[in-house]
């Protein structure tokens, strides 16, 4: 705004252009940090969706969701629970939705619910450098709460406990806190390895 009235002042083109260049820059930060409400709906020992994207690889029972630069990058608690054990590791920052990204900086929350124990993982990507959790070790969160955010194109794995299916396929568009990633099994068999090559 202070641009904008100096470049009318002193009728520079040159403010005139700066103005508008963080007037833009002004515009995506609020449009990319952007947090909306969310519902959440259903049986609560469905596992929801952590993070918005595309689930871009299913394996060993973990549905990968890879986050672009235009998804809402907040994620959110997959279940209820208490927070058991929290681990960053440092790494590097290859594509996100690389296979080999297992080297990549990560930050893993294991989340103890009444169902058993959900894995989380935040990973970085090519432009993120940094990985914000919400919470610490010991603490409970509530099924779709807010648990951190990854800024700029990143993903999430999110492993369901022993006895619950996967029941999204790798093309898939989720939303955090709303899309259903994993029921219980009525069966008590596990047949995930359905899932398991995408």
């Amino acid at each position: 705004m202070t641009l904008a009235v100096a470049a009318y002042l002193l009728n520079s083109s040159l403010l005139a252009k700066e103005s508008a260049l963080v007037f833009i820059l002004d515009i995506f930060f609020i449009w990319f940090f952007r947090d909306p409400e969310r519902t959440v709906e259903g049986p609560k020992d469905v596992i929801l969706s952590p993070a918005d994207g595309k689930i871009v690889d299913i394996r060993d029972n973990t549905a990968c969701i890879f986050m672009n630069i235009y998804n809402v990058h907040v994620n959110r608690a997959p279940v209820s629970g208490k927070i058991v054990k929290m681990k960053h590791k440092d790494g590097g920052y290859l594509p996100a939705f690389f296979k080999d990204s297992h080297r990549n900086e990560r930050n893993l929350i294991c989340i103890e619910s009444d169902y058993g124990l959900v894995r989380m993982v935040q990973i970085a990507g090519t432009v993120t450098r940094r990985i914000d959790t919400y919470f610490n070790v010991g603490d409970s969160v509530v099924r779709g709460e807010r648990i951190g955010m990854i800024r700029f194109g990143s993903r999430v794995d999110i492993t369901p406990p022993n006895g619950y299916t996967l029941i999204v396929n790798k093309g898939d568009r989720v939303k955090a806190a709303v899309s259903a990633i994993a029921i219980r099994n009525t069966t008590g068999q596990n047949d995930s390895g359905h899932h398991a090559g995408g």
